[in-house]
């Protein structure tokens, strides 16, 4: 293999990673504050959409990129209402995002493009890939963000109430930490970067919207959390494991002798089962949040 084929191999595996390790690292930080949010598929799928929109009808794909964030993080808000303040359950509320996207997305395609299921984003709606390196400025973002919320979340004040929160919510607020506003600010944090983790597969990486865009990968980082053992610099590496795989399979396509033997449905599951395949071997090995997934009330 030349070094052509092993730079664009790099290439094409830094633009299958980034979604998924955005909305791992939010994921991780709303779980670090004792919430769960299962709707990540969701609200990629809600913020692709979103993107598109705001990309075409103002021609500025980094004002498409802002509604997908701004999106997910008002999706937060909400889940954060029921699972914080009115001490809902978690999962319910994350599964009806999905099911809210599963409906609405389809149907916003053929409301405004008048297709259905698949919409193609125009180039001057889709954001440029910087210029010699021809990868996504997203990507250098995303690597950026694994940084800076992993010392935020080790060496900041701010941190240690987020994991106190997720730990012993019942110590935390003794102390005076406000307990439903940490969780709240975490959640709304981890939704907002699912939101541009949407906007970036829309108007960046694939360049279209379809009601399947999301294709998993909001479950995926949800697994990946879990990988990572709650650590955002860990995420990037399961990214990168995916974004590797799922890279390797879409050169496998190309192959004849192995198209001939091989179903290509076959060698889309590839990423995910070896990204799945990992993740296993960490279950029971990885540590949790002690009060994860319970809403806190007071007694």
């Amino acid at each position: 293999m030349d070094i052509g084929a092993i730079v664009e191999i790099a290439r094409q595996t830094t633009y299958a990673m980034t979604p998924l390790v955005l909305a791992a690292i939010g994921e991780i930080v709303t779980e670090k504050a004792g919430v769960v949010n299962i709707g990540l598929e969701g609200i990629m799928l809600l913020s692709a959409f979103i993107a598109v929109y705001v990309a075409e009808v103002t021609g500025n794909p980094w004002l498409g990129l802002a509604a997908g964030t701004v999106l997910g993080a008002f999706i937060g808000v909400i889940h954060s209402m029921i699972s914080n303040y009115l001490k809902g359950d978690q999962i319910i509320s994350g599964l009806g995002v999905n099911l809210l996207a599963l409906g609405l997305v389809p149907f916003g395609i053929e409301a405004v493009w008048h297709v259905r299921g698949y919409h193609t984003v125009p180039p001057e709606a889709k954001v440029p890939a910087l210029p010699l390196l021809r990868i996504s400025p997203v990507f250098l973002l995303t690597v950026l963000i694994a940084v800076a919320t992993h010392y935020m979340l080790n060496n900041t004040g701010y941190g240690r109430k987020i994991r106190a929160v997720g730990e012993n919510p019942e110590a935390a607020d003794v102390v005076g930490v406000n307990v439903e506003l940490v969780q709240t600010v975490a959640t709304v944090y981890g939704a907002a970067l699912a939101g541009l983790a949407g906007a970036f597969l829309s108007i960046d990486w694939l360049s279209s919207i379809t009601k399947e865009l999301s294709a998993g990968r909001g479950f995926i980082a949800l697994a990946l959390v879990n990988f990572a053992n709650w650590n955002p610099l860990l995420a990037l590496a399961g990214g990168a494991l995916f974004g590797i795989t799922w890279t390797a399979a879409e050169w496998l396509k190309i192959i004849p002798e192995i198209k001939a033997v091989v179903p290509i449905s076959l060698l889309n599951t590839l990423p995910y089962i070896a990204t799945l395949v990992v993740v296993a071997g960490f279950i029971g090995v990885s540590r949790p949040p002690a009060h994860i997934g319970r809403p806190y009330k007071r007694e």
